[in-house]
């Protein structure tokens, strides 16, 4: 490869001083590399290889001003390639979330609202068992969402009270749990 560096980048540099032969022969020698380095890390998408290979040429292509003549050019093209996978890969993921069929969608959260419920009931349930000191401030901060402050104000209790009882509470909450599992 260092071989391969040395005259990319000769030929690279060569275009940045404006011979446009120089800089199209790098980047079809540049190609086959990034070309295998795509194919590596899209093996499940294999027709996806050209088209970020295209992109990722015009980027570096577009980017050629910020390419440092003192430094490799092949770390900063794959770079900029990786760069390009990265971002295809975010615009997949969410494409591919997008794609979920509806009824298998609606069956799923038909299901969470009932393991929702059941977890609800277990959580007052055992909450129920702890006692006032521990219980309300486990109530009013982490289920309600109030602050130290206001569930000290809502109780009576100094805030100082509230965090202890939250600990404390959250500690027997995890030994009571431990005594209910299977």
């Amino acid at each position: 490869m260092q071989d391969s560096e040395q005259k990319i980048k000769s030929l690279f540099v060569a275009g940045l001083g404006g011979d446009q032969r120089s800089c199209r022969q790098a980047l079809e020698l540049l190609s086959r590399h990034l070309r295998a380095f795509l194919r590596k890390r899209l093996v499940a998408m294999p027709a996806e290889v050209e088209d970020l290979l295209q992109e990722s040429l015009l980027a570096i292509h577009l980017h050629r001003h910020t390419y440092d003549p003192q430094q490799l050019f092949t770390p900063w093209a794959y770079t900029i390639t990786r760069h390009k996978l990265i971002d295809f890969t975010r615009r997949h993921a969410r494409t591919d979330a997008n794609l979920d069929p509806l009824d298998e969608a609606h069956e799923w959260l038909a299901a969470q609202d009932d393991q929702v419920q059941e977890a609800h009931r277990d959580v007052h349930r055992l909450l129920g068992q702890l006692p006032d000191r521990h219980r309300l401030p486990i109530l009013h901060t982490k289920l309600e969402g109030l602050s130290v402050a206001e569930a000290a104000a809502r109780t009576g209790m100094s805030e100082s009270a509230i965090k202890i009882g939250v600990h404390r509470g959250l500690k027997a909450l995890a030994a009571l749990m431990k005594k209910s599992a299977p």
